[in-house]
């Protein structure tokens, strides 16, 4: 038995709702932009072998790779050590790119290894995992990647009465032009740009535009949605650690963008729009403008519903 799993990039935050809310990306050229993994049976032990545009940005020992860990830690659980499983991850988004690439790496493989060994882990269990391992790597657990990239659609982080997630409406009609410039940041780093307290107001004003934003996407009130779909925890503190990022942000709304944030803690920025001509004008601006260095890029994505799958 072989198996192939696809885990698509998604977008922390998105800007409203920082580390709780997540969505994940489907470029509307029908490409996959994500991570895969294939797994199949060997004759003892486990063993990773690297491919994929971005492998090289990889540990150059198998053994360091966060999947590497997700099988033997899995196989641990189930009491199969002697097991012997061959993973192959095709690493096809940047590191540190503010897309969830750790993320899609980790929700592949525990996806591929459920499916490879009969599911043990039911849906909430296996999410678990991911927000677990995908911690190692960002420094802290948190969901706003792992959940849309496993589940699909737009994901609201709860953790309460055993839920870590639920699905709220998506907007149809929006396109979401992404862009990344070619470089990395840490994670870890942009999380240290931020304070560590806030003046009560930037509280009270975080509260109310995610609220705002979760009762517009239930009402379906696109503008209300764009009107509050503002960053007021992270954006300021980051923006200027991102270059090019302010320069991009009052260009497009020049172009006609409805609203542009932060992907993540970046450097990809995601930019909207209903107005596919729009969307398209974006894309190549950026390309032109904010894509700086190889390995750049930018898509026109819409919201990928479908989540983490097979594709074997």
């Amino acid at each position: 038995m072989s198996l192939t799993v696809y885990a698509p990039a998604s977008m922390g935050n998105v800007g409203v709702g920082f580390d709780l809310l997540g969505a994940a990306l489907a470029p509307i050229d029908g490409s996959l932009l994500g991570d895969r993994v294939s797994i199949s049976a060997a004759d003892s032990g486990v063993s990773l072998t690297q491919t994929g545009v971005w492998a090289h940005k990889l540990p150059a020992n198998p053994e360091e790779n966060i999947v590497f860990q997700c099988a033997q830690f899995f196989l641990k659980t189930l009491g199969k050590e002697d097991s012997g499983i061959l993973l192959n991850l095709e690493k096809n988004l940047p590191v540190g790119s503010g897309l969830g690439s750790s993320a899609s790496s980790v929700v592949a493989a525990l996806y591929a290894l459920n499916e490879f060994f009969d599911k043990p882990f039911d849906e909430q269990a296996l999410l678990a995992l991911m927000g677990e391992f995908e911690g190692k790597i960002s420094g802290s657990v948190h969901y706003d990647n792992v959940a849309p990239c496993y589940l699909g659609g737009m994901q609201l982080m709860l953790n309460v009465s055993g839920t870590i997630c639920q699905a709220i409406p998506s907007f149809k009609e929006w396109y979401w032009v992404v862009a990344y410039p070619g470089i990395s940041l840490s994670t870890a780093m942009m999380r240290k740009l931020m304070p560590d307290q806030y003046d009560k107001s930037v509280v009270i004003d975080f509260g109310r535009y995610l609220s705002a934003f979760v009762h517009a996407s239930y009402q379906h009130n696109a503008k209300l949605a764009i009107e509050v779909l503002k960053d007021v925890l992270a954006e300021p503190y980051r923006a200027a650690a991102i270059p090019g990022y302010d320069k991009a942000r009052s260009a497009l709304s020049d172009l006609g963008m409805l609203t542009t944030g932060i992907s993540g803690s970046g450097p990809t920025l995601f930019s909207i729009t209903d107005d596919l001509n729009t969307a398209n004008a974006a894309k190549a601006w950026l390309e032109a403008n904010y894509v700086t260095e190889a390995g750049g890029f930018a898509h026109v994505c819409r919201i990928d519903e479908l989540g983490t799958r097979r594709v074997d």
